[in-house]
């Protein structure tokens, strides 16, 4: 039961039937359960890439459909769910410590684009703080860093997007963060740290109150939203030129 509580196996139809029979749910209630359960089942399309999907990445992709908000810091690349599927490429071909095939690298990237269905849903609302060089740092071609920062650029502007940059000479946090927060905090908050061999989740509540406050500090040093929507232009406008010099 705990595991279930805390998101990280997902419930099987047996068990909520159980559970709902336990606490009495009517009829109708059932009926609702049931479309429910249907809808997770189809949610879980990134079963089809389990063959390129690291055990540890599997419960943040499934906690990510059903958050009401998710907070982002990130120091080093674009946040995986605001990746061109240009720059996810590069960044595979940089980072993959073993051999990876094309058509590997083909799915990686399909699983990474795949995420990015949660933009087409009301929930969850998404605030990403970036550290500045994150629109500096080379991934790929010029050419590709000018579309991604297009990209990030369209992303910024749209309503249920956040997205907020960090001068580099101003404090923030050491490591990437990723805050999960979920509707009526069933399962709890969630927060996790990617790291070369994995990744950390925290579920306690001392340590999601530390990760909460470094967010919090994270925002409120970062540029205002049109401060940061230009910041992003012109991270665009000089790529685009390096780009048109590299042709």
């Amino acid at each position: 039961m705990s595991r279930l509580e805390r998101g990280e196996s997902p419930a099987k139809p047996r068990d909520v039937y159980d559970l709902a029979t336990f606490y009495g749910l009517s009829r109708q209630d059932l009926g609702l359960l049931e479309q429910l359960l249907a809808q997770a089942s189809n949610s879980e399309w990134y079963e089809r890439f389990a063959d390129v999907t690291p055990s540890f990445l599997k419960r943040l992709i499934r906690m990510e459909g059903r958050a009401e908000e998710i907070t982002i810091f990130e120091n080093q690349v674009v946040p995986g769910l605001l990746q061109t599927e240009r720059y996810a490429e590069a960044l595979i071909r940089m980072m993959e410590a073993n051999p990876v095939s094309e058509a590997e690298i083909a799915r990686i990237v399909a699983l990474r684009m795949g995420r990015q269905v949660i933009f087409g849903q009301d929930l969850p609302r998404i605030t990403a703080v970036l550290d500045e060089t994150v629109l500096q740092r080379r991934r790929g071609s010029a050419d590709v860093m000018r579309e991604q920062m297009e990209h990030l650029l369209t992303a910024a502007k749209m309503p249920k997007l956040n997205v907020r940059i960090i001068s580099k000479d101003a404090v923030s946090p050491p490591m990437a963060i990723t805050y999960l927060q979920f509707p009526d905090h069933v399962p709890g908050d969630l927060a996790y740290l990617e790291n070369i061999e994995g990744a950390t989740y925290a579920t306690k509540q001392r340590s999601l109150d530390n990760y909460r406050k470094v967010l919090s500090d994270a925002r409120d040093n970062a540029l205002g939203r049109d401060e940061s929507i230009r910041a992003i232009e012109q991270a665009a406008a000089e790529w685009t030129k390096q780009a048109s010099q590299e042709r």
